[in-house]
């Protein structure tokens, strides 16, 4: 009689733990469920942003390129690797290289041999400036003749003589030089000008892409060069005249926070213009244009720069 009631006192514990055990893994299960149930919520609600979208603007140039110049990275591009004639955009790595092979307060003479370029400028024989000055009137007028100048006087110190011939050639060869020295491979030189030759040829060739990556290199290195070239207007001093110099870029006053800038126009190249700005925060930024018309350069410009803004913003 004893054997049987022992059996049912053992049993009603065990079945009273079952129970317990039952009801903890239901209850952990609809824990885990909730817990699960909520992580979905949270990640359905989550805000993702939308990628920024360049809207590309109807323009005229055969090539352009928008160039990060910090990230070195594009923005946007047509054609940006193909080569094209860069008129006086070339002037920009003259004046690089003149800054190379000389201080920028050396005294530059200007000589009658120096005045036979195309486009007057109002600089007269004899007339002394500083390497500084001349090649911020050179830059913002396109000084042909102050370019030829400069790379005459320099080549020629480079080479310890006064043939300003020889000197002039040894200029354009360390051009040359300068561009493979930084890879900017497409970039080839055949004067210090940009203008085209009376053989057929141009004066310097690039491509938009590599023009863009010379100016942040400008930028870099000497941060002072194109400082002259985002105003309109500018007083250049010789020891012996005041000149005033007005922007060959008319398009200067639509482009907001602007670094500088450098034109180009010849009859092979078409309208060429680089402009470098601040998009904000630090943030300068190339666009470089080949292959325009001489006015529709400068409306290229202000869209694509008028787009850029757009897509940083967003």
């Amino acid at each position: 009689m004893e054997q049987p009631e022992q059996k049912n006192n053992l049993s009603i514990p065990l079945v009273a733990f079952n129970i317990s055990l039952v009801a903890l893994v239901l209850s952990l299960g609809l824990l885990i469920y909730k817990i699960d149930t909520k992580k979905q919520d949270t990640i359905a609600t989550v805000d993702f942003k939308k990628e920024s979208v360049f809207v590309e603007p109807r323009v005229e140039a055969k090539s352009y390129v928008i160039w990060d110049i910090n990230e070195k990275k594009v923005i946007a591009e047509k054609n940006a690797d193909t080569i094209r004639p860069l008129a006086s955009v070339t002037k920009v790595m003259s004046a690089f290289v003149a800054r190379e092979m000389l201080p920028k307060e050396s005294e530059i003479v200007i000589r009658k041999e120096f005045l036979q370029e195309d486009g007057d400028s109002g600089l007269r024989d004899g007339e002394v400036f500083k390497l500084s000055d001349l090649l911020d009137l050179s830059l913002i007028v396109s000084s042909n003749d102050g370019a030829r100048a400069i790379a005459s006087v320099a080549g020629a110190f480079r080479q310890g003589n006064r043939d300003y011939t020889l000197g002039r050639a040894e200029f354009i060869k360390q051009m040359n030089f300068k561009a493979r020295e930084l890879e900017l491979a497409t970039l080839s030189f055949t004067n210090e000008t940009g203008l085209d030759n009376t053989n057929g040829t141009t004066g310097g060739i690039g491509s938009a892409l590599d023009t863009a990556k010379l100016f942040g290199i400008v930028l870099s290195e000497y941060p002072d060069l194109l400082e002259a070239t985002h105003k309109e207007t500018e007083e250049v001093y010789s020891a012996q005249y005041v000149h005033t110099a007005i922007n060959t870029n008319t398009s200067l006053g639509d482009i907001p926070n602007i670094i500088g800038s450098k034109t180009g126009l010849t009859a092979m190249a078409g309208g060429n213009l680089v402009v470098v700005f601040d998009a904000g925060f630090g943030k300068p930024i190339a666009i470089v244009v080949l292959g325009s018309t001489t006015e529709g350069r400068f409306t290229d410009v202000v869209s694509l720069a008028s787009s850029t803004l757009q897509y940083i913003n967003q």
